[in-house]
């Protein structure tokens, strides 16, 4: 079942630039996140942004709304997964920043009001990495942000975000729980199978410094691409080829996008001593 449309998606208060700015201090001072392409970002012009999930999927997304916010004015309403609804006060953190369920009828809705939206077109899935998918794009079959920037004529602007996978080592996944036969039986209960979505949305245990689960210090590395328009598409919205065609132009944009940002790390000195010996990228 669809999570409900509330009442006050559209109106809402957003936090203030000086709270958000306070609770993504230290995330700041700890990732030095570096931004490029912000110029193709207009505040004057509501977009689909397109980004790639990282490992646990929060370690990087604060930081890019801090950063719009700040420079361009523009506070991002995000598409969440329906999981995220169900954990008392993390729902309630989520939604004080502009949070809503990820349905059709809410990005409809954001749309028709000229909202700058941000989604995730890996979902769970591409949180709950496994070994070998650092920075890996994992979007199976979905295509619905690509019919809803069609339907509504929303320019699509690709985001791509370097750091956070490479700040863990993933030492077991959902693959080593599901071949465990205790992780074979509990998957085999209907509720947990269904809350897991089939062993999907099954977080991995990971380990950043030494063996703890503080994340390694790596710079964080946004890269904004040009909008993707799609004109082209007009009113092609139930056409599924032509909409797999947009997903395919955006995803390709999206991974020239991390690959420039690799190149960026590569030449990027500015790394302290101690940061050096703590990453792998240092």
């Amino acid at each position: 079942m669809n999570a409900p449309i509330t009442p006050d998606i559209v109106q809402f208060d957003p936090p203030s630039l000086d709270a958000v700015e306070r609770a993504t201090a230290l995330a700041r001072l700890y990732f030095r996140p570096q931004y490029v392409g912000l110029d193709n970002v207009d505040a004057a012009q509501p977009a689909l942004y397109v980004s790639n999930h990282t490992i646990y999927g929060v370690l990087d997304s604060p930081l890019l709304y801090e950063k719009l916010y700040k420079e361009k004015g523009i506070v991002l309403r995000s598409l969440g997964d329906h999981l995220h609804f169900d954990v008392p006060v993390w729902r309630d953190i989520l939604q004080r920043g502009g949070t809503v369920p990820g349905t059709p009828e809410n990005c409809a809705r954001l749309m028709q009001a000229g909202e700058h939206i941000l989604v995730y077109p890996g979902g769970g899935r591409e949180v709950a990495k496994r070994k070998g998918e650092q920075n890996k794009l994992t979007w199976k079959t979905r295509t619905g942000f690509a019919r809803m920037a069609i339907e509504h004529q929303y320019p699509i602007i690709p985001v791509a975000a370097l750091g956070a996978d490479d700040a863990f080592d993933v030492v077991y996944d959902a693959y080593d729980f599901m071949q465990n036969p205790l992780g074979r039986w509990l998957l085999n209960r209907p509720a947990i199978r269904a809350k897991t979505r089939n062993g999907d949305m099954l977080m991995p245990i990971a380990k950043g410094i030494g063996p703890t689960l503080i994340p390694r210090p790596e710079k964080f590395y946004f890269a904004f691409g040009k909008p993707i328009s799609p004109t082209a598409f007009f009113g092609k919205e139930n056409d599924k080829e032509q909409v797999w065609q947009l997903r395919k132009q955006v995803m390709e944009a999206l991974e020239g996008e991390m690959e420039k940002l690799r190149q960026v790390r590569a030449k990027d000195k500015d790394v302290s001593l101690l940061r050096r010996l703590l990453t792998r990228h240092g």
